[in-house]
């Protein structure tokens, strides 16, 4: 007995340290540093042929990136060029550190709509809001806690990005018909706003823009298809025309300029334009830690203030966008959560030194990415680089550009973001679910999207506690030999919250003239103290009516705490595939007594 007592320290000394070692050793081995920095693992293995096909994606997503960088920079009140600086640097970042070879790292629609709030008061709270995304996405991949988002529900996703489509819609209403009036901050004040300024509708923005929404669809929906009995010419045609087909944001932005620039030389300008994008390099520096407000200077703490608690929905936002990208894409393959949130942290955090807005994984130029064929994260530098071309030798080919054009893009793309299935499947399946989604719908487009994903949230949270403290008990009669039975089954995790419950449902599941009650539990994964009290005291109480208890398949664990709460209770637990020969056996044993 000395002898292992003295052991035992020692051994458990032992474990430990060895774990630390291993923990130690992985974390400091190159093959973990390769997985942090990822460039290093497909960089020595690039070739020429991936070269030209990531050139060939990155330069389609390129054509797509820059209306939509400009259209999501106006979304959000900024200059448009903030819009093409964001799809450049954090592009440029992703490339190096980013796991997944399709996502594509820009603004998008629902971070360009919780940050347009911020921005009215001055556009350095953009910049101010990427160092921060950046900062707290990067903690949260340093600290491992992606499991986080587990918490977040499909239908709390899914219906806050409906509302979130429903509101930056309502909100190109005013550049779309060109009516005046302010857009509104919800999906809710857009519309009213619209129809209060009806009469001040533009025609020929209206023609346009809803043309251009018109041009959008029938482009995306313009394939030809190709069998294996085409003939080469058609194939080859229809292989051309599908990055027509995928490029057909730019196509028609650059018809519409066209149009517009033909009619400006002539001074007709029917069309309100995007006017001066100033272009260039950004200025390079720190976020601005203080800004100017209505002539007043604001501190840091001051900016804090403003964000307050719901600006903690940005960074929310860009992890579950980009990390469920990530999934939609990597088809068999494991997504590492925590390199994403790494990476997606550095892209914003580098990004605000250049004057950029927060950026994520955009779903349209990733799914656009993955069917050019791209090979490997370098698709992301090409793309950069497009954009950074754009904006620093054209950029005054974009003064032409007319609003009404980048509002019926954004208006187009919004629809594709809308699940509108999911209703069906939730009405099916899952009508608690279905209230869910329709309350993150609902609240986000009345009240706004930050408080539509908490709301979604608290009410997921509401319905996981109910199951928690609720927990089914099945019940089945059963007859072995000449003797009445019943089984009552326990499922799942057994929480305090259940404990008065599961205690209730027991003894309704007994009925009176039942002598023998076996409890199931070859479906139970843990119970808690006060659940294990409640059930010994039911137990005890229904015993004292005649009743007899097996206690059948508890695991080795649940028997200890029992027997810890109560001397003498082993004689009750039964172990085996089979309960019948317990049953006869405590028959035979009762007939003995």
């Amino acid at each position: 007995m000395d002898i292992n007592d003295e052991r035992t320290p020692l051994l458990g000394s032992s474990v430990q340290s060895g774990r630390i070692r291993r923990t130690a050793s992985k974390l400091c081995s190159v093959e973990s540093w390769k997985r942090r920095l990822p460039i290093t693992i497909w960089l020595p293995k690039y070739s020429f042929e991936y070269l030209l096909r990531d050139a060939i994606a990155g330069i389609t997503v390129g054509l797509t990136s820059i209306p939509q960088g400009i259209a999501y920079a106006m979304v959000a009140g900024l200059p448009p060029q903030v819009g093409l600086y964001s799809s450049i640097f954090p592009g440029l970042v992703y490339m190096m550190f980013g796991s997944c070879k399709d996502v594509t790292v820009g603004p998008t629609a629902i971070l360009a709509a919780l940050l347009a709030k911020y921005v009215a008061h001055s556009a350095d709270f953009a910049y101010l809001a990427s160092f921060l995304s950046g900062c707290l996405i990067l903690l949260l991949g340093v600290l491992q806690l992606g499991f986080l988002l587990d918490f977040i529900s499909k239908p709390v996703i899914s219906g806050f990005t409906t509302a979130a489509a429903l509101q930056i819609s309502a909100s190109q209403l005013k550049s779309l018909f060109r009516i005046k009036g302010a857009s509104g901050d919800t999906f809710i004040h857009a519309v009213i706003n619209f129809f209060k300024n009806i009469k001040t509708v533009q025609l020929w923005d209206t023609l346009l823009g809803l043309a251009t929404i018109v041009a959008l669809v029938l482009l995306k929906r313009a394939t030809i298809p190709v069998t294996s009995t085409t003939p080469p010419c058609r194939a080859r045609f229809a292989a051309v025309w599908l990055y027509v087909v995928r490029a057909r944001n730019a196509l028609v932005v650059f018809a519409a300029a066209i149009l517009a620039f033909v009619l400006k030389a002539n001074d007709i300008t029917p069309f309100a334009l995007t006017g001066t994008i100033h272009g260039g390099l950004p200025n390079f520096g720190p976020p601005p830690f203080n800004t100017v407000v209505n002539n007043q200077t604001v501190d840091f703490d001051g900016m804090l203030s403003v964000f307050g608690a719901e600006g903690l929905v940005m960074p929310l936002v860009a992890i579950l966008e980009s990390i469920a990208i990530a999934k939609a894409f990597a088809g068999s393959a494991t997504v590492d959560a925590t390199q994403e949130m790494l990476a997606i942290g550095a892209c914003n955090l580098v990004s605000s030194f250049c004057q950029s807005m927060p950026a994520t994984g955009s779903f349209t130029r990733t799914a656009l990415n993955h069917a050019s064929g791209v090979v490997t994260p370098a698709g992301c530098f090409f793309k950069a680089m497009l954009v950074l071309l754009a904006v620093t030798l054209l950029a005054d080919a974009f003064y032409f550009i007319p609003r009404a054009t980048l509002a019926g893009i954004i208006v187009v793309a919004m629809f594709s973001l809308m699940e509108v299935d999911i209703i069906v499947k939730l009405w099916r399946n899952s009508k608690v679910e279905l209230l869910i989604y329709t309350l993150t719908v609902v609240s986000g487009a009345c009240i706004g999207l930050e408080y539509g994903i908490l709301c979604g949230a608290a009410a997921d949270a509401a319905r996981a506690l109910a199951q928690a403290a609720r927990p089914p008990l099945h019940s089945q009669s059963f007859k072995v030999g000449n003797q009445d039975c019943v089984s009552i089954t326990l499922t799942g995790a057994l929480s305090y919250s259940s404990s008065q419950h599961v205690q209730e449902r027991v003894r309704q599941h007994v009925p009176p003239h039942l002598s023998l009650v076996v409890l199931d539990a070859r479906h139970v994964h843990a119970i808690d103290l006060g659940v294990a009290e409640n059930l010994i005291s039911v137990i005890l109480d229904l015993e004292k009516d005649g009743h007899r208890f097996l206690l059948w398949n508890f695991k080795e664990s649940l028997q200890k705490l029992f027997q810890d709460l109560h001397n003498g209770f082993e004689s009750r637990f039964v172990d085996g595939p089979s309960i019948d020969q317990h049953i006869l056996a405590d028959k035979h044993q009762v007939a003995h007594l």
